[in-house]
């Protein structure tokens, strides 16, 4: 009996070693290949600025806009936006996260929570070719059926305790999905799930030039990006709270 319970803890201890080999294993593999998908290692460290530019649709609202995306490795970005008339900007310089009032004009440090969003927001390549620099953590949590097809899970979990789900489609190795919670237009905290789309190469870089969001579960917003470029020269200095 003794050998039998001993034989019994000996193939399960090698089970669940092998298990964990296999996950680790699984989520190196995932990845690497999710930067292969992207354009390559090489390409995508070569990549010091980049700039997203279109049209936005908000569903709920029932109004429509431009933005201008900037993002500056390793972790600075810039969103100019223009609705109805009004602008505003929303941006982190590497250390101050902040935003202009449509209304007023005037400029103004982020409030805390907004601050940490806007931090994540802007982690450009570097955080996926070396996340252990940012302190994030990629785990591998299995499959998962959205109509006819499997995708793999992976649970990305950020320095500051921030999760977010990505749905990785096991034939392309780009992202179908992402799921997260967000702050609306309210500041109240929601369930966000993001699908990019229309994905195209743009000077070796596979980027999807249609993103639709949804919040709890109702169509908020349509991007449309219309121009891409990268490696324009933009300075620190652009990212920088004015007076």
């Amino acid at each position: 009996m003794k050998k039998i319970l001993s034989f019994s803890a000996l193939v399960l201890f090698l089970l669940s070693v092998l298990t964990v080999f296999d996950y680790a294993e699984t989520v190196d593999d995932i990845l690497k290949k999710m930067i292969e998908a992207q354009g390559g290692r090489t390409v995508l460290e070569g990549i010091k600025d980049s700039t997203y530019s279109g049209s936005m649709e908000m569903i709920m609202m029932g109004i429509s806009g431009s933005a201008t995306m900037y993002q500056k490795e390793p972790n600075m970005m810039r969103m100019d936006a223009e609705v109805m008339g009004m602008t505003f900007t929303q941006a982190y310089d590497g250390q101050t996260a902040w935003m202009t009032n449509p209304q007023t004009g005037a400029t103004e440090e982020m409030p805390e929570n907004q601050a940490e969003y806007a931090k994540r927001e802007a982690m450009g390549y570097s955080s996926i070719l070396n996340p252990e620099k940012f302190g994030i953590t990629f785990t591998y949590k299995g499959k998962e059926k959205i109509g006819e097809k499997e995708y793999f899970i992976l649970e990305q979990l950020f320095s500051d305790g921030y999760k977010m789900t990505n749905y990785v489609d096991p034939e392309t190795y780009l992202i179908y999905k992402t799921k997260a919670m967000s702050l609306n237009q309210m500041g109240v905290e929601v369930e966000n799930e993001t699908f990019p789309s229309d994905y195209k190469k743009v000077e070796g870089i596979m980027v999807p030039h249609t993103i639709t969001i949804y919040q709890d579960g109702e169509e908020y917003m349509k991007i449309t990006l219309t121009d891409i470029r990268f490696n324009s020269g933009l300075e620190d200095s652009f990212f920088k709270m004015t007076e």
